[in-house]
């Protein structure tokens, strides 16, 4: 990619964390607003990264399915706070592929369409999963664990910038990011070391996929492109971090 396309996805990968970790520090609704408008921001710019026709409907059926997500994610009752998750993405995977119905035979791209949409339905719907662990017990009161989360994606996304190739630069930002995340609990929170660790670790795993999949891209990405490429993957993370912590904290 080129240099101001790194420059953008990384500032975008940066902001999205800040934003997701700051507002929890706030409310729940703000934690929803937050994540809501960030899934538009990421549905908007799908479509770009994949370089397919009937972007505006397709953007439209993502980031509907995202805000229902979202939406149902701070409203159900239960404790099991992604219930709906499989729903939403079902809605959207089907409304992805009533657009491709509708675009008629023999047209361009439909089955690259079909699952790139498909799959931008998935990890934008899973930003939820924010929403859901703030609304856990273990976050209700300082938001400690999504402050340290925040903390193994940021060094995950600086480890993401060496200039390794990816067969170094993979294992180090998994291992860094995996590091990161006891160091920042035993520095401001009271989460227990070996659960920020495995939280960590699935921040660099996810992360630094991501970095092989537009490293290996050879089109360069547009403003939109570089944006989504840098806030779904960090939004994605959100029902990752929402099942470890259920696993491990709760």
């Amino acid at each position: 990619m080129k240099r101001t396309s790194v420059g953008t996805v990384v500032g975008a990968a940066v902001l999205t964390a800040g934003a997701i970790v700051g507002s929890s520090y706030v409310s729940l609704p703000a934690v929803a607003v937050v994540t809501g408008a960030l899934a538009v921001l990421a549905a908007i710019g799908w479509p770009a990264i994949l370089r397919v026709p009937a972007r505006k409907s397709q953007s439209t059926a993502i980031g509907l399915s995202a805000l229902l997500a979202v939406v149902l994610a701070a409203t159900v009752p239960g404790s099991s706070f992604l219930a709906w998750f499989p729903a939403s993405v079902a809605l959207g995977v089907g409304a992805i592929f009533m657009i491709q119905l509708l675009r008629g035979t023999g047209q361009s791209h439909r089955l690259e369409s079909t699952f790139g949409a498909s799959s931008g339905v998935v990890a934008v719907c899973m930003g939820s999963g924010w929403v859901a662990a703030e609304r856990l017990g273990i976050n209700a009161t300082d938001s400690g664990v999504l402050l340290v989360t925040g903390v193994s994606v940021l060094v995950g996304i600086l480890a993401c910038l060496l200039p390794f190739p990816d067969r170094l630069t993979a294992p180090i930002a998994v291992v860094l990011a995996g590091l990161a995340g006891p160091l920042g609990a035993l520095l401001f929170t009271d989460v227990r070391p070996l659960a920020a660790a495995v939280v960590g670790l699935a921040c660099g795993a996810v992360l630094a996929g991501t970095r092989r999949l537009l490293v290996g891209r050879e089109a360069p990405l547009g403003v939109l492109a570089a944006v989504s490429a840098g806030v779904t993957p960090v939004l994605a993370l959100g029902a990752v971090v929402y099942f470890l912590d259920r696993l491990f904290l709760s």
